[in-house]
């Protein structure tokens, strides 16, 4: 091989050298202003937006978008509650921005057995089975601050009864023994409601006894109490607020 052939070749590998390595350059150079990899972002506050709109707007800025649900009574169904990375970070351009959104419909939840608690822990058991304190109603009785029942849209509601989250429970709470004394009412003759109306309607409490078989409570009587509505002399008996009447119920007068 000649001299200068020689120097052509070896002159030409340079050249195609030099050549292939800018190409390789360029090509990883311009890789990234392609594909967008490397280029950061900014996240989108999308917190109290619907997931509607949230989901459209992360497709249209290059995000990839993972849902989940929860439920937040206070909140509006499907807006977003929660997301991650929060909004105003900067990430690299096509991150998965995880998203969290109220729930349409509230999941079901036991209703806990509140009675005989103190109003605090009923109050934050209610918080924890993520239901909602409605009206508090104060009622004579000797319980100072415990519930003495527990009520769903005027109803009384039995302990593991399934209920929406976010529901509103209403709490009878004793208010200790009124000051207020009051005759003690005559419920001897009177029909089981009817006694029942007149000791609830004037804040006391009561016992029951059913004697004998009780075929209808509506037509029930009632033929002892104890405190009784008179003493000896047939002077009326006194009672206070929230006290307790004991009552015993028999089908009717006539039987012994």
């Amino acid at each position: 091989m000649s001299k200068p052939f020689q120097k052509t070749f070896i002159g030409n590998l340079a050249i195609i050298a030099v050549i292939c390595a800018v190409l390789y350059w360029a090509f990883f150079a311009s890789l990234g202003f392609i594909t967008g990899h490397g280029k950061e972002v900014t996240v989108p506050v999308l917190t109290g937006k619907s997931v509607k709109e949230s989901i459209a707007i992360l497709e249209q800025q290059g995000f990839e978008v993972d849902v989940d649900s929860s439920y937040m009574p206070e909140q509006k169904a499907l807006i977003i509650l929660s997301q991650q990375p929060a909004g105003g970070t900067t990430v690299k351009k096509g991150r998965t921005i995880f998203i969290i959104v109220n729930k349409l419909t509230p999941p079901q939840t036991p209703m806990p057995n509140l009675v005989n608690m103190s109003f605090r822990s009923a109050e934050m058991l209610l918080v924890s089975n993520r239901l909602v304190l409605g009206d508090t109603i104060f009622k004579p009785d000797i319980a100072q601050g415990a519930v003495l029942n527990q009520m769903l849209n005027g109803k009384d509601i039995a302990p593991g009864t399934m209920i929406p989250q976010g529901s509103k429970i209403t709490l009878v709470i004793g208010d200790g023994l009124g000051n207020k004394e009051i005759n003690v009412p005559d419920l001897s003759g009177l029909s089981y409601p009817e006694a029942l109306a007149i000791l609830s309607g004037s804040n006391l409490n009561y016992t029951v006894v059913f004697d004998g078989t009780i075929s209808d409570t509506t037509t029930s009587v009632v033929y002892i109490q104890q405190p009784a509505a008179f003493n000896e002399y047939n002077e009326p008996n006194k009672i206070s607020e929230g006290d307790n009447v004991d009552i015993r119920v028999k089908q009717n007068m006539d039987e012994q």
